[in-house]
C-alpha cells in the first residue's frame, strides 16, 4: 500500500486530505512544518504532498534539499498562493505537479495516482540505469570470457551490431550466457543511457504475461487494485531483453508482435494507445523454427525479432575457455566472499576442462563457489575437484560430502541443495518446469530455496 506525506501547517487541510486519501487505500504520514516534512520524507514515503507556506522551512526550500539529496520520492506541491514563477523554479526542481488549494477531489486523485506511477517508475529506471552504467564500466561490466574461434565471433558480432537498432535474437543452452550477451549489446548501443529491462517470459505464469509486458489499469481484473505500468513502458528509451521467449503463449505473441510493428501498447484493461521507443532482444534455449512448424511460434513473430542472430555455444563445444572463464569466476566469487589467496592448480584446471557441464556457464559458477569454500588450503587442486564437483567421487559415493559433515541432517541439507541448484541450472531456473520434473509443488520448490539459502546466480 503506497504511503503519502501530507505537509501542511494547515490541520484542516491535513485532515480533509487524509480522509480522502484513507478513504481510497492509501497510507497516510503527516508533517506540520518544513523540518518535520523533510525528516519523514527521508525516512521513506512513496509521495509527498507538499505545501509551499510552512513555518521552519517552507515548501521550496525541503523542494531544494531532497533535489540536492538526489531523492527519487515523487513530490506534488499545493498552495494558495502559487504564481507562474514558483511553478516553473518547483518543476525545475523535480515537482512532477502543482496543484492549488483548495484541490479539486477528481483532479486530486488523478494527480496522485499519476505521481505514484511516476515515482515507481523513476525507481525502477534509476535502478536499471544504474545497473547499466555500472555494467558499463570496464572494471564492473562482466566480460565476454574466452578467446575460442566461437566467443571471437560473438565479440565481433556485438561490436558491429550493438551500434545500430536492429533487433537480435540469442540462441543457446541454459546457461551458456545469453543474457550476459544482450547486456553488451545495450551497454555498447547508443541507448546505453536508458534502461535495460529484462523479463523471464518462462517464470511468468501465462495469465500474468501480458500485465507484465504492458501493464494494466486499476479494476481491469480481479486483484488489480492499482494502475501498474509494463515492462514495455518501464523501457522506453532503452532496451527490453525478452529471455526465454520460446516459452511465451500465442496469444502475448501477437500482442508482442503488434507491439513491434506499431511502436504503441494498450495496458490491459485500457483503451488509450501508449507510444513506446524500444528495441528488442529477444533469447531462447528452444528451436524456434521446430516450434513455428509445431503451431507453437508466430513465424511473423520470429521473423521481427531475428534480424540478427547470435548463437552462444556450450561449454562442452569450447572447452579452451573453461579454465579461463573458472579463474575469471574464481576472482569474482573471492571479492564477493571477501575471500583472497585461492588459485586453481594447472591439475584442476584440466579436470575442470574435462567435465561435460551440462548446466554450462552457470553450473561452473556454481562449482567454483563450492570449490572455494570446501577445498583446504591455498590452491584447489585436482583431488579437491574429483571429491567436490565429480558426482559420487572416484568411488561412486559422495565422498566430499560424507567426510565433510558430521551429521545426518547437514548432510541432507547440502545434498538437496547441491541436487537442486543442477535440476534448476539444467532448466534454466524454471521454477516451475523444475518442481514439475522433480516431482514436487512448487510452492515446496520455493521454500526450499529460501531455507537453503539458493539463490539464481547474476
Amino acid at each position: 500500500m503506497p504511503t503519502v506525506l501530507i505537509a501542511d501547517d494547515e490541520p484542516a487541510i491535513r485532515r480533509t486530505l487524509r480522509e480522502i486519501l484513507e478513504f481510497e487505500g492509501y497510507g497516510v504520514e503527516e508533517a506540520a512544518d518544513g523540518d518535520e516534512a523533510l525528516d519523514k520524507a527521508r525516512e521513506g514515503v512513496d509521495l509527498v504532498l507538499l505545501d509551499i507556506k510552512m513555518p521552519k522551512r517552507d515548501g521550496m526550500e525541503v523542494l531544494q534539499a531532497l533535489h540536492d539529496a538526489e531523492s527519487t520520492v515523487p513530490v506534488v506541491m499545493i498552495s494558495g498562493h502559487g504564481t507562474v514563477e514558483t511553478a516553473v523554479e518547483a518543476t525545475q526542481l523535480g515537482a512532477v505537479d502543482f496543484l492549488e488549494k483548495p484541490p479539486d477531489l477528481n483532479r486530486l486523485l488523478v494527480t496522485v495516482r499519476g505521481a505514484l506511477d511516476r515515482g515507481q517508475l523513476q525507481v525502477e529506471n534509476t535502478r536499471l540505469k544504474q545497473v547499466v552504467r555500472d555494467q558499463s564500466g570496464a572494471s564492473d561490466l562482466t566480460p565476454i570470457v574466452g578467446d575460442s574461434p566461437a566467443i571471437a565471433r560473438i565479440q565481433q558480432t556485438v561490436a558491429r551490431v550493438a551500434p545500430s537498432e536492429a533487433r537480435v535474437l540469442i540462441t543457446g543452452e541454459p546457461g551458456t550466457g545469453k543474457e550476459l550477451v544482450a547486456r553488451h549489446l545495450h551497454a555498447q548501443s547508443s541507448r546505453a543511457d536508458g534502461p535495460l529491462v529484462e523479463v523471464n517470459c518462462a517464470a511468468i505464469p501465462s495469465e500474468l504475461i501480458e500485465s507484465e509486458l504492458f501493464g494494466h489499469e486499476k479494476g481491469a481484473f480481479t486483484g488489480a487494485t492499482k494502475q501498474r505500468i509494463g515492462k514495455f513502458e518501464q523501457a522506453d528509451g532503452g532496451t527490453l531483453f525478452l529471455d526465454e521467449i520460446g516459452d511465451m503463449s500465442l496469444d502475448a505473441q501477437a500482442k508482442v508482435l503488434r507491439a513491434l510493428q506499431e511502436s504503441r501498447i494498450t495496458r490491459v484493461g485500457g483503451d488509450r494507445s501508449i507510444p513506446v521507443d524500444v528495441r528488442v532482444v529477444a533469447a531462447t534455449n528452444r528451436d524456434l523454427l521446430q516450434r513455428v512448424d509445431e503451431n507453437r511460434f508466430r513465424e511473423d513473430l520470429y521473423h521481427r525479432i531475428s534480424v540478427i542472430l547470435v548463437h552462444v555455444p556450450p561449454l562442452r563445444e569450447r572447452r579452451g575457455d573453461i579454465p579461463g572463464i573458472a579463474e575469471f569466476i574464481l576472482g569474482q566469487v573471492m571479492r564477493r566472499n571477501g575471500m583472497e589467496g585461492k588459485s586453481f592448480s594447472d591439475d584442476a584446471l584440466d579436470a575442470l576442462r574435462r567435465q561435460e557441464w551440462r548446466g554450462n556457464v552457470r553450473e561452473l559458477r556454481n562449482v567454483v563457489e563450492r570449490l572455494l569454500i570446501l577445498s583446504d588450503g591455498d590452491q584447489i587442486s585436482a583431488e579437491d575437484v574429483d571429491r567436490y564437483v565429480v558426482p559420487g567421487g572416484a568411488s561412486g559415493a559422495p565422498v566430499g560430502l560424507i567426510d565433510r559433515y558430521d551429521t545426518l541432517f547437514e548432510f541432507r541439507d547440502q545434498a538437496e541443495k547441491l541436487f537442486i541448484e543442477r535440476k534448476l541450472d539444467e532448466n534454466d531456473w524454471n521454477v516451475s518446469h523444475t518442481a514439475e520434473l522433480i516431482g514436487i509443488q512448487r510452492s515446496h520448490l520455493y521454500n526450499k530455496l529460501k531455507d537453503l539459502g539458493i539463490e539464481r546466480p547474476e
